[in-house]
């Protein structure tokens, strides 16, 4: 169910913006999109799934099992979608997309050397 309501949702806004929104409207929602682009963390580029393994075999970062379970203490019913490794201002950091049971997505960082949440939006 909770697939359908977000595919539901996807559905949604790819029609409305093929609709081609004009006017007030579509002008009235640009700065919250800006806004909430602006909220998330500065992440320079992810690494590729051969560079994790690497990264991890060198025991340079946790593995991204012990990323997703530090995320599922901030947001414990959500399921996870997607965990990547991303190189970021601090260091390398898990970037992980979570769809929480109300169908929003929610993402959260991970510090990839110690495992602890840095953030969530």
């Amino acid at each position: 169910m909770r697939y359908l309501l977000a595919l539901l949702a996807a559905g949604l806004s790819v029609t409305a913006f093929v609709a081609g929104e004009t006017g007030t409207q579509a002008e009235e929602t640009a700065p919250a999109v800006q806004a909430v682009a602006d909220s998330g963390p500065r992440v320079e580029s992810c690494l590729s799934p051969a560079d994790l393994r690497e990264a991890v075999a060198e025991r340079q970062v946790i593995e991204p099992v012990a990323a997703i379970r530090a995320a599922r203490t901030v947001i414990p019913r959500a399921e996870i979608q997607r965990a990547q490794l991303c190189r970021h201002a601090e260091g390398l950091v898990y970037m992980l997309t979570a769809l929480r049971r109300d169908g929003r997505f929610v993402h959260v960082v991970v510090d990839a050397k110690t495992g602890a949440v840095a953030g969530q939006y």
